[in-house]
Protein backbone atom coordinates (compact mmCIF):
# COMPACT_ATOMS: atom_id res chain seq x y z
CA UNK A 1 0.00 0.00 0.00
CA UNK A 2 2.43 2.67 0.72
CA UNK A 3 4.16 1.75 -2.39
CA UNK A 4 1.24 2.58 -4.20
CA UNK A 5 0.47 5.84 -2.52
CA UNK A 6 4.29 7.03 -3.79
CA UNK A 7 4.08 5.81 -6.87
CA UNK A 8 0.54 8.25 -7.06
CA UNK A 9 1.68 10.83 -5.76
CA UNK A 10 4.70 10.68 -7.84
CA UNK A 11 2.24 10.34 -11.09
CA UNK A 12 0.12 13.32 -9.82
CA UNK A 13 3.51 15.73 -8.68
CA UNK A 14 4.71 14.88 -12.46
CA UNK A 15 0.81 15.47 -14.43
CA UNK A 16 0.65 18.49 -11.91
CA UNK A 17 4.39 19.92 -13.52
CA UNK A 18 3.54 19.28 -16.94
CA UNK A 19 -0.08 21.07 -16.98
CA UNK A 20 1.63 24.22 -15.07
CA UNK A 21 4.54 24.33 -17.47
CA UNK A 22 2.16 24.34 -20.38
CA UNK A 23 0.16 27.20 -19.14
CA UNK A 24 0.75 30.10 -21.14
CA UNK A 25 -0.45 33.85 -18.75
CA UNK A 26 0.83 35.60 -22.05
CA UNK A 27 1.40 35.13 -25.80
CA UNK A 28 4.09 37.31 -27.62
CA UNK A 29 5.14 35.10 -30.73
CA UNK A 30 1.89 37.01 -32.29
CA UNK A 31 2.04 39.80 -34.38
CA UNK A 32 -0.52 41.99 -34.76
CA UNK A 33 -2.08 45.53 -35.47
CA UNK A 34 -0.70 48.04 -32.17
CA UNK A 35 -4.20 49.74 -30.29
CA UNK A 36 -6.55 51.71 -32.30
CA UNK A 37 -5.76 54.52 -29.55
CA UNK A 38 -2.14 54.42 -30.48
CA UNK A 39 -3.25 53.68 -34.21
CA UNK A 40 -5.06 57.04 -34.37
CA UNK A 41 -2.28 58.86 -32.95
CA UNK A 42 0.26 57.46 -35.71
CA UNK A 43 -2.12 58.21 -38.32
CA UNK A 44 -1.74 62.18 -36.81
CA UNK A 45 -4.62 62.51 -35.09
CA UNK A 46 -5.05 65.62 -33.62
CA UNK A 47 -6.63 66.37 -30.00
CA UNK A 48 -10.11 66.19 -29.40
CA UNK A 49 -12.50 68.95 -30.98
CA UNK A 50 -12.61 72.29 -29.88
CA UNK A 51 -9.40 71.82 -27.67
CA UNK A 52 -6.50 73.81 -28.10
CA UNK A 53 -3.33 74.79 -26.40
CA UNK A 54 0.02 73.29 -25.36
CA UNK A 55 1.28 69.27 -25.47
CA UNK A 56 3.32 68.15 -23.13
CA UNK A 57 4.45 64.92 -23.22
CA UNK A 58 5.00 62.33 -20.04
CA UNK A 59 7.79 59.96 -19.26
CA UNK A 60 7.02 56.28 -20.82
CA UNK A 61 6.24 53.85 -17.92
CA UNK A 62 7.64 50.77 -18.29
CA UNK A 63 5.14 48.06 -17.73
CA UNK A 64 5.54 44.23 -17.78
CA UNK A 65 3.96 43.71 -21.16
CA UNK A 66 5.71 47.11 -22.70
CA UNK A 67 6.06 50.87 -22.13
CA UNK A 68 3.08 53.24 -21.66
CA UNK A 69 3.90 57.36 -22.57
CA UNK A 70 0.51 59.57 -23.20
CA UNK A 71 1.03 63.30 -23.93
CA UNK A 72 -1.69 65.80 -22.83
CA UNK A 73 -3.14 68.93 -24.00
CA UNK A 74 -3.36 71.73 -22.15
CA UNK A 75 -5.58 74.45 -22.56
CA UNK A 76 -6.84 77.11 -19.82
CA UNK A 77 -5.19 75.81 -17.09
CA UNK A 78 -6.85 72.54 -17.59
CA UNK A 79 -6.12 68.81 -19.51
CA UNK A 80 -8.41 69.52 -22.53
CA UNK A 81 -7.31 65.94 -24.26
CA UNK A 82 -4.79 63.11 -23.41
CA UNK A 83 -3.21 60.72 -26.46
CA UNK A 84 -1.77 57.75 -26.15
CA UNK A 85 1.74 57.76 -27.72
CA UNK A 86 2.76 54.25 -26.88
CA UNK A 87 1.02 50.98 -25.04
CA UNK A 88 1.88 47.38 -25.22
CA UNK A 89 1.14 45.97 -28.48
CA UNK A 90 3.18 43.14 -28.75
CA UNK A 91 0.30 40.53 -29.16
CA UNK A 92 -3.05 40.56 -29.95
CA UNK A 93 -3.50 40.12 -26.52
CA UNK A 94 -2.17 42.93 -25.92
CA UNK A 95 -4.58 45.01 -28.46
CA UNK A 96 -7.14 43.42 -27.31
CA UNK A 97 -7.13 45.30 -23.62
CA UNK A 98 -5.74 48.16 -24.90
CA UNK A 99 -8.61 49.11 -27.35
CA UNK A 100 -10.96 48.27 -24.22
CA UNK A 101 -8.83 50.09 -21.54
CA UNK A 102 -7.45 53.11 -22.76
CA UNK A 103 -10.67 54.81 -24.05
CA UNK A 104 -11.81 54.17 -20.40
CA UNK A 105 -8.35 55.34 -18.98
CA UNK A 106 -8.53 58.79 -21.33
CA UNK A 107 -12.05 59.52 -20.26
CA UNK A 108 -10.99 58.85 -16.45
CA UNK A 109 -8.24 61.21 -16.34
CA UNK A 110 -10.33 63.87 -18.17
CA UNK A 111 -12.65 63.38 -15.70
CA UNK A 112 -10.42 63.49 -12.74
CA UNK A 113 -8.29 66.11 -14.23
CA UNK A 114 -5.28 64.23 -12.41
CA UNK A 115 -3.53 61.00 -12.44
CA UNK A 116 -5.81 60.00 -9.59
CA UNK A 117 -7.82 57.67 -11.74
CA UNK A 118 -9.25 54.44 -11.13
CA UNK A 119 -7.67 50.76 -12.80
CA UNK A 120 -9.49 49.48 -15.39
CA UNK A 121 -9.86 45.56 -14.75
CA UNK A 122 -7.84 43.19 -16.61
CA UNK A 123 -5.54 46.01 -17.90
CA UNK A 124 -3.86 46.50 -14.75
CA UNK A 125 -0.32 46.84 -15.93
CA UNK A 126 -1.65 49.38 -18.54
CA UNK A 127 -3.45 51.17 -15.94
CA UNK A 128 -0.90 52.01 -13.84
CA UNK A 129 1.83 52.76 -16.75
CA UNK A 130 -0.92 55.53 -18.18
CA UNK A 131 -1.32 57.14 -15.10
CA UNK A 132 2.62 57.32 -13.95
CA UNK A 133 2.89 58.94 -17.64
CA UNK A 134 0.34 60.85 -17.27
CA UNK A 135 1.66 62.02 -13.75
CA UNK A 136 4.52 62.75 -15.43
CA UNK A 137 3.11 64.92 -17.74
CA UNK A 138 0.86 66.86 -15.39
CA UNK A 139 4.14 67.52 -13.12
CA UNK A 140 6.11 69.38 -16.66
CA UNK A 141 2.52 71.12 -17.27
CA UNK A 142 2.60 72.37 -13.86
CA UNK A 143 -0.81 71.73 -13.35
Amino acid sequence: MPIRRALLAVLATAVGLVLLLSFKTHDVSQAAQPPAALAQKQSGATPAQGTTGTTVTGDPADTRWGPVQVAITVSGGKIADVQVLRAPDGNRRDIEINDAALPILTKEALSAQSAQIDTVSGATYTSEGYARSLQSAIDRAGL
